[in-house]
């Protein structure tokens, strides 16, 4: 059944998270207004501050001023990219909404093949990335280790060489917003929405301005989020671990037997027994504690309760107000 949905009667939303980016935004921004202008549709573009520390909501507030498509929600202090993710998409309006970084490494001159294929029918148009220009081999060895493992590990199938850069249909984002889990990883919340969902393939370039703001450290942070929130692998992990411990320690215990009945003065008595007990089951009950925790600290955060991020205020063009918590990061419905 062919496609009825058309952008010249709905509404684009483009959300930009955005850490320390006074220097390219206003490119950013020009840009991705060309793109809008060029589609000739009614658009917003939601720049979400998420505690900078640079002159970043200096800069969005005069785009914004002078410029009545650009809203800006500025967040409390920095509760993380995809804290600042959620917040944009909670807070977009449009029919249709693109997740974009607002460090130009993702293009928003593919934003129109995102749209046509949104047009035929997809619910979802995630963006594939071909090659990773300004990266080091490192960082694309780990990526590409990182997805791997996921998709080994976890029963939803997240797209390889994928980021939060995708277009959404509004009835996935209104999904998106039921889900308030703390610890969040977008992609894999939107792959498990499920719906039809398809790439477009692009190059990915060097940063326009600034710094990467995932080091290795927020990237194994990231993983874990990533591993624990789709996953029960690592938990099962733990138990293949003690059963292959047990072996090796029973095979290692053979051999002692048979070392000893050879020369019975090889070994102090009682000592290679001790050892063995004290290593391997030692190193079984420390994993298995590591790894259990790492599910009940999350389980902790989740219980609290506490709001995935605070809002100090949203700004734009005529306007300007505070909106207060009850009414924004805990309130999934639509604005």
């Amino acid at each position: 059944m062919p496609s009825t949905r058309s952008l010249e009667h709905a509404k684009l939303s483009v959300v930009a998270p955005c850490y320390n980016e006074q220097a390219g935004l206003p490119e950013f921004v020009r840009e991705v207004k060309a793109v809008c202008v060029q589609l000739g549709c009614a658009y917003e573009i939601v720049l979400v501050n998420d505690g900078s520390r640079d002159d970043t909501l200096g800069v969005a507030l005069g785009l914004a001023f002078a410029d009545p498509t650009v809203r800006v929600v500025n967040l409390l202090r920095n509760f993380g990219h995809q804290a600042a993710a959620t917040a944009g998409l909670d807070l977009a309006t449009g029919d249709v909404v693109v997740l974009i970084d607002a460090d130009l490494q993702d293009p928003p001159g593919i934003i129109p093949q995102m749209i046509a294929k949104w047009e035929q029918g997809a619910d979802v148009v995630y963006a594939q990335r071909r090659t990773r220009d300004g990266e080091s081999a490192a960082k694309v060895l780990t990526a590409r280790l990182f997805y791997q493992l996921l998709k080994r590990m976890t029963k939803t199938d997240i797209p390889r060489d994928t980021g939060d850069f995708r277009l959404m249909d509004r009835r996935i984002v209104d999904v998106l917003r039921q889900m308030r889990e703390r610890h969040r990883f977008i992609r894999g919340m939107v792959s498990w929405v499920g719906g039809t969902q398809v790439p477009v393939v692009y190059d990915r370039k060097p940063r326009f301005a600034g710094e990467t703001k995932y080091p290795y450290r927020k990237m194994i942070s990231f993983a874990l989020d990533a591993f624990t929130s789709f996953s029960v692998v690592p938990l099962r992990l733990v138990t293949y671990l003690a059963l292959l411990i047990i072996l090796v320690a029973f095979v290692a215990s053979v051999t002692v037997f048979i070392v000893r009945l050879i020369n019975p003065d090889y070994f102090i008595p009682g000592f290679p027994a001790m050892m063995l007990t004290i290593i391997f089951f030692g190193g079984v009950q420390l994993l298995a504690l590591g790894v259990i925790g790492e599910y009940i600290g999350r389980m902790y955060e989740s219980v609290k309760s506490r709001p995935i991020y605070v809002v100090e205020g949203i700004y734009e063009s005529g306007k300007a107000g505070r909106v207060g918590v009850s009414e924004v990061a805990r309130t999934p419905e639509r604005t």
